[in-house]
């Protein structure tokens, strides 16, 4: 398969068990700042489109060298305010071109951004969260896209004194900043020294973690470590250097997947960003579906569900399928395994389309190692493998128990600490300076570490049973959602403490309103026998494979009310907090376990 550089890693076993790992490609060379990949692009490629947006019928394109011109312009609005290092700039709302050309013109002066969920500014009941972030960082400048969308957010009284800069000003009841205005740019602003004082320790972003084991904290991200993690990456992937990438992506840049390493991609290599305004659920996936056909990449980022989706919707559409599959060189997946079947038949169609499979990815990072440490850079030909360490990444796996390791890290990559957060970010990192990660490992094959590891969820994350057996919740999770696809959207592993293994399910409403399953809601569970049959089945089939109590899930109960983002049930990334979610419906968790109920699906 063409594209792609053979893992080639270095192995360590140390006395005490534990094993360093290393990988011996060379760490090619960097740049010195995000606004480096601007000025050498816009010289190299000026009408090469970098960002497009959707417009009407049509799309908004900018190319390197307009795109390097409005950059400074913008930067110097931002200089002539006098914002610098010490002056954040807080970013509320979702993608979109406005939001990309704001982060670049201040990360080109040295003006950090904190971009921010956009739940957290549309949802009443999460304004909390938002009021939270904006205290700790103390911005001089917010940005939203629209006055009327995001005015009760712009109204809140943490953003007194703050400039708000609004892309749509119509229907504003406060004062705001038209963003044209930033566009304008000042003449008496000395961009060149500003942009001259830019290098690799240069704050560049202030990155909340998303708060699924602990409150949120903020990453302080530098122009090096985004810029190295970049150079990694096209180490150990040469397509991304073979020729230009092309991208159309949702994945929101408030997360580091989609906001660093996509959105960084992209500019890093001199390829075409186009933002996608749709997502992989049932009221945005219209738009995805309809961006595909006219702007489809040549690699596809995205998440375990938002491939499943795109997979159904190809069984029924061909030119869809051939849009989708005819220039794609790389298959990109984070967040969970890719189910089999979807692996497969992302494999069948680019086989019917392309007469051969696109190389297929996973990686593993964090928000703190900005994000990529650790990737699949070779055909590995099943999902759940996430590879082995980039160039000038070093990894540390302890001994955890049999087969199972710690997976601790280091490189240039990595985070120096969190925001305002001295204790913690003490305490981020062991004595030999390696971050700690709180995830498990273990090899694909302990006899060839080149075979990659594979991930094993957090070393926190398991339990035991009453009866002292050991359950690992995170990886069972992940083969429960397998087989009770698709109408299971998620779920939570219960059972610490107790006699048996159970889940609660969040239901996927849309695939049951698909599949003509009548429900029925009882105190916040959901009801219906041909639902509950379903689960049974699924289940049933999913103990046969199991290898004890261990795996064997024996009851579950489907929940009537989604996860909450206000309450802290969904975490900023959309990913579940199990611990949230057990404390705030014990009532239903303690329902699980009792005998006799209607609602509660029993193997």
């Amino acid at each position: 398969m063409a594209g792609y550089v053979a893992h080639d890693v270095q192995q360590q076993v140390l006395g005490d068990g534990s094993v360093i790992l290393r990988s011996a490609l060379p760490l090619g060379p960097v740049a010195h700042s995000t606004g480096q990949w601007l000025h050498d692009w816009a010289a190299a490629a000026p009408t090469r489109v970098a960002f497009g947006e959707r417009s009407g019928a049509g799309w908004r394109e900018l190319g390197y060298a307009e795109l390097l011109e409005t950059v400074r312009a913008i930067a110097a609005a931002l200089l002539a305010r006098g914002l610098s290092g010490a002056t954040p700039i807080a970013i509320i709302s979702a993608n979109s071109l406005d939001h990309a050309l704001l982060s670049l013109a201040a990360q080109y002066v040295g003006i950090p951004t904190v971009p921010l969920a956009e739940q957290y500014a549309l949802i009443p009941e999460a304004h909390a969260r938002l009021r939270q972030a904006i205290e700790t960082v103390r911005p001089a400048m917010v940005f939203a896209e629209d006055a009327r969308a995001y005015g009760p957010a712009l109204a809140l009284d943490c953003f007194d004194g703050v400039e708000r800069v609004v892309s749509d000003p119509a229907q504003a009841t406060l004062p705001v900043t038209p963003f044209a205005e930033l566009l304008r740019g000042d003449g008496a602003a000395d961009i060149d020294a500003a942009h001259a004082a830019v290098g690799p320790d240069t704050l560049a972003k202030i990155m909340f973690t998303s708060g699924s084991t602990s409150q949120p904290k903020g990453v302080l991200t530098t122009h090096g470590m985004m810029c190295v993690n970049q150079t990694q990456l096209a180490d150990a992937l040469g397509l991304l250097r073979a020729r230009p990438p092309r991208v159309l992506d949702w994945l929101p840049w408030n997360h580091v997947f989609g906001g660093s390493h996509n959105f960084n991609m992209m500019l890093a290599n001199g390829g075409s960003y186009y933002i996608d305004h749709g997502k992989p659920t049932e009221a945005g996936f219209a738009e995805t579906l309809r961006n595909t056909r006219e702007r489809m990449g040549t690699l596809a980022f995205n998440v375990p569900m938002g491939f499943g989706r795109m997979v159904a919707a190809m069984r029924e559409d061909q030119a869809l399928k051939e849009a989708y599959f005819r220039d794609l060189e790389l298959i990109f997946y984070a967040g969970a395994s890719l189910p089999l079947d979807v692996w497969q038949a992302l494999e069948q169609f680019a086989m019917e389309i392309r007469g051969a499979a696109p190389m297929m990815v996973c990686s593993w990072g964090m928000t703190e190692t900005a994000p990529s440490a650790i990737i699949v850079h070779e055909p590995v030909g099943r999902s759940g493998i996430i590879g082995v360490p980039l160039p000038g990444v070093t990894a540390r796996l302890l001994p955890n128990d049999a087969g199972r390791y710690e997976l601790r890290v280091k490189g240039p990559n990595v985070m120096k600490g969190y925001f305002n957060e001295p204790a913690k970010s003490a305490e981020a990192f062991d004595d030999q300076g390696y971050l700690i990660t709180g995830d498990a490992v273990k090899f694909v094959d302990p006899a060839d570490p080149n075979r990659g590891l594979a991930f094993d969820g957090r070393v926190s994350d398991g339990f035991k049973l009453l009866t002292g057996t050991w359950v690992r919740a995170a990886q069972l999770r992940l083969t429960a959602l397998g087989y009770l696809a698709p109408i299971a959207a998620d779920l939570v592993i219960t059972g610490q403490d107790r006699a048996e293994i159970g889940a609660l399910i969040f239901p996927d409403r849309g695939a049951l309103h698909k599949a003509g399953m009548d429900v029925t809601e009882d105190a916040g569970a959901l009801t219906g026998e041909a639902l509950q049959a379903s689960v049974h089945a699924a289940l049933t089939a999913m103990a046969e494979q199991g290898a004890g109590s261990s795996t064997r899930i024996g009851r579950a109960l489907v929940l009537a009310q989604p996860a909450s983002l206000p309450l802290g049930e969904i975490t900023a990334k959309g990913s579940l907090n199990a611990r949230k979610v057990l404390t705030l419906r014990k009532d239903l968790l303690d329902r699980l376990y009792s005998d006799g109920d209607p609602a509660v699906v029993k193997l």
